[in-house]
């Protein structure tokens, strides 16, 4: 990372250590530092969801129906250590067919910080699905490192759901319908220790999150590129009937990419 743009945010760096650190980049340990999720309140964890997404400068989500195009290495350095934070990763069918999702790796670099606060090795994916319209037999339901979830409605379909366990997944019943109401699907996952919540969309699964009110914080890498078409933005759906008002934490900055991060004022 080239310049951090500091704002108040208790886990940034003083200004004083930002200005030194100049062109220095930022090893993983300092990122995990400064992604680092709310500390622990006296009741015990916070329930806190935070979006990772990526954008282009005309507001384009995806290229060719896929994020890799607009992002940058140090983007994907920053997705990396975003999930190593992360309890579970919650994702959108969809986007799990479209960016071929696997399970999330054990990372040798975050294996003490991750059983130092009492996590699995890997974060657990969430896969969010009314249809479970999913290819079982794919790794990420074969053999991840930490059995995959499938939040649902409890009127999904029972052999689908059958399906899926029998593939080595976890379903998790977060509506009363089909589909998924995300209020519950974040009850749910704390109510399996999962606390510290991490979404990467796709689009439509993050406009019902910031429908729902549930969403805390915005990780946004902003793109230096220009793509025009008709991509999805970030977040899709109904519109919300007054703006969700978020506060800037922090900034980062590398070859014209901008790193922000968001949370909810």
């Amino acid at each position: 990372m080239r310049r951090l743009f500091p704002v108040t945010d208790e886990t940034a760096a003083p200004a004083s250590e930002t200005r030194e650190r100049g062109d220095h980049e930022w090893s993983l340990s300092e990122l995990a530092t400064a992604y680092a999720y709310p500390r622990t309140g006296p009741e015990g964890p916070e329930v806190w969801l935070r979006a990772n997404m990526v954008s282009t400068l005309d507001g384009a989500a995806q290229h060719d129906g896929r994020s890799q195009p607009i992002s940058t290495a140090t983007d994907m350095r920053i997705f990396g250590t975003l999930r190593a934070l992360a309890d579970v990763v919650v994702v959108g069918a969809e986007t799990v067919r479209q960016e071929g999702y696997r399970p999330a790796r054990v990372r040798a670099e975050f294996a003490a910080a991750r059983e130092a606060a009492g996590q699995a090795p890997a974060p657990a994916i969430a896969v969010v699905t009314a249809g479970l319209d999913l290819d079982f037999s794919l790794p990420l339901f074969t053999s991840p490192a930490v059995p995959t979830l499938i939040l649902t409605g409890a009127a999904a379909a029972p052999d689908r759901r059958a399906a899926a366990e029998k593939a080595g997944a976890q379903v998790v019943i977060a509506g009363d319908g089909v589909g998924v109401d995300p209020v519950r699907a974040v009850r749910e996952l704390a109510e399996l220790g999962h606390t510290r919540l991490l979404t990467e969309g796709g689009p439509r699964l993050l406009g019902q999150l910031i429908a729902s009110g549930v969403l805390d914080e915005l990780c946004l890498t902003v793109s230096p590129m220009l793509t025009a078409g008709d991509a999805q933005r970030i977040a899709g759906g109904p519109s919300v009937t007054v703006p969700r008002h978020f506060e800037l934490v922090s900034l980062l900055e590398e070859a014209g990419f901008l790193f922000s991060r968001y949370r909810r004022s």
